[in-house]
């Protein structure tokens, strides 16, 4: 019988394999294991194989999984974030994937001055402009990342995509790769205030390919918790 520690290995055997064919073969892969609907028991046997960065989607399961799973975890937020739910979030997590509206950077803003603190983001770009998803279209991210680049308690990291679903995995690979053109393009803007240095993209069906194509984190749930 499988168990959550094997998948990862495997995980991290895959994503060795895809890092050699990667445009940046020597750089490292950040794994993010996403817990969404998962309990903090099966989160315990995901930190106890040594993976300890998880992400959540929602506040709310955030909330209630920040306190069952308790120390030795870091806690990054990866799903849609509204203005209103920034206030619960911003002393548990230490990036925000999902950053793409000015109400948003506002209200991360003004908290995290408060609290005296920097929350480390990644902007979400929509580049494949799916309707069923949020994000900035891809002409708006440099704009967008000019304005919020100015604003404290904010620092901005790289870009966040979330790539249709495609059966065919080699079908989303041209999507991949123009976001990791985008990725290209703002870094070398060198931006004050900005650490264009995480390009966030590629889930259970299609990370390999991603970090074929340039992904240097990646968002795995079903296939660590598949057992």
């Amino acid at each position: 019988m499988r168990t959550i520690a094997d998948n990862i290995a495997e995980i991290r055997n895959n994503i060795e394999i895809a890092r050699k064919k990667s445009p940046c073969p020597e750089q490292e892969i950040t794994l993010v294991a996403v817990t969404k609907m998962h309990s903090a028991e099966e989160i315990h046997q995901v930190l106890a194989a040594g993976q300890t960065l998880l992400g959540e989607n929602r506040v709310q399961e955030l909330l209630d999984k920040y306190e069952a799973v308790g120390e030795g975890a870091t806690w990054h937020i990866i799903g849609h974030l509204q203005s209103n739910k920034v206030k619960y979030i911003t002393d548990k997590v230490v990036m925000v994937h999902s950053l793409e509206s000015m109400s948003l950077a506002n209200e991360l803003s003004s908290r995290m001055q408060s609290l005296g603190k920097t929350m480390d983001c990644l902007v979400q770009v929509n580049i494949a402009d799916e309707e069923s998803k949020f994000g900035l279209e891809k002409d708006a991210v440099i704009p967008f990342i000019e304005k919020v680049s100015q604003m404290p308690g904010i620092r901005i990291k790289g870009l966040m995509h979330i790539a249709p679903y495609f059966e065919n995995v080699e079908e989303v690979r041209p999507i991949f790769r123009e976001m990791y053109g985008l990725f290209n393009e703002i870094k070398a803007l060198a931006i004050p205030g900005v650490d264009m240095d995480v390009l966030s993209m590629g889930m259970s069906h299609d990370y390999q390919v991603a970090i074929e194509e340039g992904a240097n984190m990646i968002r795995v749930g079903s296939s660590i918790f598949a057992v």
